[in-house]
């Protein structure tokens, strides 16, 4: 039965991913318009974050939306694809987990956010 399941749910994210790639591309809202100022101090506040994320899965995709929107340039770090990113998410904020976005500090710390919700209300809050 568990594999009857696990068979169903990998066919079933085969079937759906041409569709969340296309979301994903086209779904995107414009960015907000900031003055060339305005626009540099965020950048540079965006240097200390990365997204830890799954090309298709839903939640991140939620989150890249949103990144848009605020035209945030946070770097994105495919924890699906690239062993060297999950091999950081696992070990930096103890599971793998995505969305993750990693919030460094001036001290060389990191706190490690999940949950779309809660980065998605962290970015509006900061840089909206």
């Amino acid at each position: 039965m568990r594999t009857l399941l696990r068979i169903f749910f990998k066919t079933l994210r085969l079937a759906l991913t041409p569709f969340m790639m296309l979301w994903a591309r086209f779904g995107a809202p414009k960015g907000m318009l900031r003055s060339v100022e305005a626009q540099r101090k965020v950048t540079l506040a965006c240097a200390n974050l990365s997204l830890y994320h799954f090309p298709t899965c839903p939640f991140c995709i939620k989150v890249r939306h949103e990144m848009a929107r605020l035209s945030l340039p946070i770097e994105l770090r495919n924890a699906q694809l690239d062993s060297d990113f999950r091999a950081e998410l696992e070990q930096g904020g103890g599971k793998v987990q995505t969305p993750c976005l990693r919030i460094a500090d001036a001290h060389g710390g990191a706190q490690w956010m999940y949950e779309s919700g809660d980065i998605k209300r962290y970015l509006q809050q900061r840089f909206s």
